[in-house]
């Protein structure tokens, strides 16, 4: 898969082009404005020389175009002051007459015209003064020319002109400046941007990392830190804790599950081998060709019926809790209550004969549940009670209600369960070692619980070894 471009260099040269377009406009109207500046006063002081060389027809002999110090008289035209015909005092200074043809040239000129273009030429002889650009000499001159009238009033055009090279120079120099400046500044943008950028996604970059690292370790008990402000990226590290923390609970509860699960399936493999090994094992006698005496097959029988009621006893347990696994709900009613214990005390006295069973039923109270389920439920604590009670002595059924809830109590007088044990009692499959024969599958006070918490009620025990045990199922009033 193609990498494409990283966030860090997309925001890097995001800021150098902003700054760089910032820093080249910034120039740009810079250069502009000094360079109009710096042309403005030469352009100010040519005009200047030209009006002044015109004034009265008089010439000027300083090039900076400031007028000589005269004393306040006229100064004299050029055969005044002795020079050949046709030059002019002063410097960078050529008179024209309408037609163009020169007329007159100050001595620098040596004899090197000052141009005037065509579009120049109709410029100035239509009242207007023209600027333009030349090299004389080897020297740039900004030229000025401007129509005036002559000594003997007869109109002529002035040219004068002012030497740029300093000015160019200096706008040269100036030029160059800006764009070194302006390509330092750009790269120094870039790396600093590339620097804050870096700083800024950092957090980002953690994430990414820890993510990598509970990709690989598959150890979601790892967090992303953050010691900065509680900004976007600060509420993102803390929105990726809180979803970090959301799947480790769902990684362990799904990791419990599958243990659970796994072991489910090894113990309920186990308890239905056992059964069935019995059943194969009678069945493959009765199949031998030998005779076999009346009380002898009677004997395989009855234990292969035994065996068959148990297996149809374990697998509807198993029917039961995973109905229970799956999430179905219970249909839950207001139920007497004292039909029900009874309902429930005559069924239990079947069990067993050499064990008495002491119900005591409240009047007119309901609770509020499924009755098929809780009568499983009671059934399976009292049931449970007479196995583990020694003959000639009590079980009871006890129900109480309060203005909240309604609780049944199973009381037996066994052996009570051992402290170690009593934590697992629960637990599928699990039978104490003086459980560990007879009809019990370890899936009874199981699906008691489950029956139980599917209406919204609680199954607890209590039990002290030698003195007996207690089951405590609270539901709520109906």
């Amino acid at each position: 898969m193609r990498r494409g471009v990283s966030i860090r260099l997309r925001l890097t040269l995001l800021y150098t082009a902003i700054l760089a377009l910032t820093v080249i406009a910034f120039s740009s109207i810079l250069y502009a404005t000094q360079s109009q500046t710096t042309y403005a006063d030469i352009k100010t002081s040519l005009v200047r020389q030209a009006t002044f060389f015109t004034n009265g027809g008089k010439p000027n002999p300083h090039a900076d175009g400031q007028p000589p110090d005269s004393g306040g008289q006229p100064s004299a035209n050029a055969g005044d002051v002795g020079l050949p015909s046709g030059t002019l005092p002063g410097r960078w200074t050529q008179t024209r007459d309408i037609a163009g043809a020169v007329t007159g040239q100050t001595l620098d000129l040596s004899g090197v015209t000052l141009p005037l273009s065509d579009k120049g030429l109709e410029a100035v002889l239509a009242g207007a003064g023209w600027f333009e650009t030349a090299t004389v000499q080897e020297e740039p001159l900004l030229i000025y020319s401007k129509l005036t009238p002559g000594a003997s009033g007869v109109d002529q055009i002035v040219q004068v002109a002012f030497p740029v090279s300093q000015a160019q120079g200096y706008l040269t120099t100036l030029r160059l400046i800006l764009m070194i400046g302006s390509g330092l500044a750009v790269l120094g943008a870039f790396v600093l941007g590339w620097v804050l950028a870096g700083a800024a996604l950092s957090p980002i970059q953690r994430i990414t990392q820890t993510a990598q690292a509970i990709g690989a370790e598959r150890n979601f008990g790892r967090r992303v830190e953050h010691r900065g402000p509680s900004d976007e990226v600060g509420q993102l590290a803390v929105t990726f804790n809180g979803m970090l923390a959301e799947l480790e609970s769902a990684y362990h509860q799904i990791e419990g599950a599958l243990d659970s699960q796994q072991r489910f399936v090894a113990d309920a493999s186990h308890e239905l081998r056992t059964p069935l090994t019995t059943v194969r094992g009678n069945i493959e006698l009765l199949r031998r060709d030998r005779p076999m005496a009346a009380e002898e097959r009677a004997e395989i029988l009855s234990d292969t019926t035994e065996e068959v009621d148990r297996l149809i006893r374990l697998v509807n347990q198993l029917l039961v809790l995973a109905r229970a696994d799956a999430g179905q709900t219970l249909r839950t009613e207001a139920i007497p209550v004292r039909p029900l214990v009874e309902d429930v005390c005559r069924q239990a006295r079947l069990l067993s004969s050499h064990t008495s069973l002491r119900c005591e039923p409240p009047a007119d109270v309901r609770v509020q549940g499924d009755r098929d389920a809780l009568k499983q439920v009671l059934l399976i604590l009292v049931d449970n009670a007479l196995v583990h009670t020694p003959a000639g002595t009590a079980v009871a059924l006890t129900a109480s209600a309060t203005p909240e809830q309604v609780t049944f109590r199973v009381f037996d007088s066994g052996p009570g369960i051992a402290a170690d044990v009593l934590p697992h009692i629960f637990e599928r499959f699990y039978r104490g070692q003086a459980s560990r024969t007879g009809r019990s599958t370890g899936l009874g006070l199981a699906i008691a619980r489950e029956l139980v918490e599917a209406q919204g009620g609680t199954l607890t025990v209590e039990s002290t070894p030698g003195v007996g045990t207690v089951f405590t199922a609270t539901l709520q009033v109906g």
